[in-house]
């Protein structure tokens, strides 16, 4: 049976850590993203903050590793 958890956190702090992270990533590439429902937002302005996240991860990671 498949799983359903890539919906949610596997740690509840988490949450709050990645909206804070997803309010400063969408600050710093100029998308204007509010607290709540973000239905205005086109699907190339969501897309580019979700990439965006994924990208400074990404680089986190490999730097914690050298």
């Amino acid at each position: 049976m498949a799983s359903n958890s890539g919906s949610r956190m596997e740690v509840p702090q988490a949450k709050d850590a990645m909206n804070r992270f997803k309010m400063e990533v969408a600050s710093e590439i100029g998308v204007n993203l509010k607290d709540g429902y973000n239905g205005d937002l086109t699907s190339r302005e969501a897309g580019s903050i979700g990439g965006e996240m994924v990208r400074q991860m990404i680089k986190k990671q490999e730097e914690s590793m050298k």
